[in-house]
């Protein structure tokens, strides 16, 4: 295919034929799967003291949370965010699912 090419012209030409064929896949997706709504959201489960618990899983690592109303102050493993993420991009990230 290369050798076809022989001018400037025959490489705009290439580029604009593969400019169009990339504007008509991404205005025509055939590989796309089909999302339904039937899907019904899981319900937080509030114990009568007003808090959430949930468990992650990945590989052998296990974390639990209990969520409760409060000051919106963390504690993970009874030390305060700042003092355990001593980072400011790993306290953004923790903090960015609680943002409104």
């Amino acid at each position: 295919m290369a050798q076809d090419k022989k001018g400037l012209g025959d490489l705009k030409g290439a580029l604009e034929s593969r400019a169009r064929r990339l504007e008509q896949e991404a205005a025509n997706p055939q590989g796309d799967i089909p999302v339904s709504g039937d899907a019904p959201l899981a319900e937080p489960k509030i114990d009568s003291l007003g808090r959430a618990y949930a468990t992650g899983k990945r590989k052998n690592a296990i974390a639990r949370v209990w969520i409760k109303p409060g000051s919106g102050r963390f504690t993970i493993n009874g030390r305060d965010l700042a003092v355990y993420f001593a980072r400011p991009v790993l306290q953004m990230i923790l903090r960015q699912p609680f943002e409104v």
